[in-house]
């Protein structure tokens, strides 16, 4: 089990009614995590406030960490309770959040020292990034271990 801290007021709005404290609710981080077909046996989220308490069985290290980041990316959700467990398990990747100015060249420039491994960033965080370009200050990424040579 780990806690992931996230910005709670930066991400997807998943509520059309938001308001002070207003934060979403299990079916609302479900649907979403459903709609990107990401795939989670026996899922279970539930919502404690602005903690999102996540559990199931993912096939794969990658599916669980891009659920973890699909269910914190939510605007209202400050922290993610992982009890995910994973069948194959594989080196986790670094979670970084966006910074402004911030671009995945950037980004990847900082954390394997070539900015034309940007692609491996996006290639990461997809489905739930459409295009590179689209970042925002406050959004956490997944940034998958350096290959190994």
């Amino acid at each position: 089990m780990a806690l992931f801290d996230f910005v709670r007021d930066a991400g997807t709005e998943l509520l059309k009614r938001v308001g002070a404290g207003a934060h979403p609710d299990s079916e609302d981080l479900v649907k979403s995590i459903h709609d990107l077909d990401l795939s989670i046996q026996n899922l279970d989220v539930r919502v404690d406030g602005d903690t999102a308490i996540v559990s199931g069985k993912a096939s794969n290290q990658a599916e669980r960490e891009k659920v973890i980041l699909v269910v914190g990316n939510t605007k209202g959700i400050a922290h993610v309770e992982d009890r995910v467990d994973v069948e194959t398990p594989a080196p986790q990747s670094t979670y970084y959040e966006v910074k402004k100015g911030d671009a995945l060249s950037k980004i990847a420039k900082r954390h394997y020292g070539d900015a034309k491994q940007y692609p491996r960033i996006f290639a990461a965080n997809r489905p739930m990034l459409k295009d590179p370009d689209l970042i925002y200050p406050g959004q956490v990424l997944r940034i998958p271990p350096p290959e190994s040579r």
